[in-house]
């Protein structure tokens, strides 16, 4: 009797260890553990592999081979799946995925700090300009683009992409002094609306992303412009008296099937800012890259300050304008030399085109 009841105290104990998740009926399975989705975990440890793995391209000054650097172009996004990886590592209740997402976001938000030098140069203020870039993606901007100057007031304007029909339209708006221009002449206030003065490259495709103008209220002598697959034509604007160097910046995007002619123009644009770091210049653009690119950096390192860095504006996107504004890339640029500060930078919406129009005010200062 004792016997049969010790046996029905013990299968009575090996149920309820079944029933609180212990061991089964078979002591030597155990229980699955509740709480541990070991799909999530594996999810969560490819999205994180793959932001680190951009991460460290970054942290090593290298743009390494595709889909990096269309990836670095974004990395302030990185964000966004690291923050999701954290999700689905808590709920796994995967403790190394937690630390390794948190490492992620802190060494992102690191890097998501503006990059490159802010000085402010002393000396007398000498010249003011007001700088206009735009790509009008292949002409197609143009009418925005010439409303866009009507309003802004540009001393000078940066146009990429500019083909047959662009050309001619420029030169409709632009291309002849008018008698209210010659009237203005007096009034420091007004700095009219028409462009005498220009250099160019022409479109040699019917396409026409080869195609660049710089227009110019100021005369302008041509200079020796930057080889390259799209136009970047060059020039020295006399600006009250003051030799000022102009470079257009396009070089080839970063697609799989270009990265070597995209480093290697980027090269030659850092080449141009080395010689020309000791002298007043301005090269403005589409550079086709980020402040998370090495190639952009090299630029940067050579002295030259970003306008949009000078007044705070580092992180604003303009580009793609069309897709998705808000979560885009700032690859168009207004790098100065030393000797100049900006006091404010705009970007303006141009219908027609993927890219944002970006207007920078410069002062050129020279110590007496």
């Amino acid at each position: 009797m004792r016997g049969a009841t010790a046996e029905t105290v013990e299968t009575a104990k090996r149920a309820k260890r079944g029933k609180t998740g212990g061991w089964t009926g078979d002591e030597n399975v155990p229980a699955p553990r509740h709480g541990t989705t070991r799909p999530g975990a594996w999810f969560a440890a490819l999205l994180l592999l793959t932001v680190t793995t951009v991460l460290a391209c970054r942290m090593a000054d290298t743009d390494a081979i595709t889909p990096i650097p269309q990836l670095l172009a974004f990395l302030p996004w990185l964000l966004a799946p690291t923050a999701v990886a954290l999700l689905f590592a808590a709920l796994s209740h995967w403790r190394i995925g937690l630390v390794w997402g948190v490492v992620a976001l802190a060494v992102t938000a690191w890097y998501i700090e503006p990059y490159g030098r802010t000085m402010e140069p002393g000396g007398t203020p000498v010249a003011e300009i007001r700088v206009l870039t735009a790509n009008v993606e292949f002409g197609q901007a143009t009418d925005a683009l010439i409303e866009a100057v009507a309003k802004q007031r540009p001393d000078l304007v940066f146009v990429q992409e500019c083909e047959d029909v662009c050309e001619k339209k420029l030169n409709q708006a632009f291309g002849k002094k008018s008698k209210s221009s010659e009237a203005d002449k007096g009034d420091k206030g007004d700095k009219g609306s028409v462009y005498p003065y220009r250099q160019s490259v022409e479109s040699a495709t019917s396409e026409g992303s080869d195609g660049s103008v710089i227009l110019s209220r100021h005369p302008l002598t041509p200079a020796k412009g930057i080889p390259a697959t799209m136009g970047m034509p060059g020039a020295t604007a006399d600006v009250d008296g003051q030799e000022i160097r102009l470079q257009l910046a396009h070089p080839m995007p970063p697609l799989p099937s270009h990265l070597g002619t995209w480093r290697k123009e980027l090269a030659a644009l850092r080449d141009y800012a080395a010689a020309n770091i000791g002298r007043p210049t301005v090269v403005a653009g589409d550079f086709n890259a980020t402040q998370d690119h090495a190639a952009f950096r090299r630029i940067l390192d050579t002295g030259f300050m970003d306008g949009a860095r000078l007044t705070g504006d580092t992180r604003t996107p303009s580009w793609p304008a069309l897709t998705a504004p808000a979560f885009g890339a700032q690859i168009d640029h207004v790098l100065v030399s030393r000797g100049f500060t900006a006091t404010r930078t705009r970007f303006l919406d141009l219908d027609d085109t993927d890219h944002r129009a970006l207007v920078v005010d410069l002062t050129l200062r020279k110590s007496t």
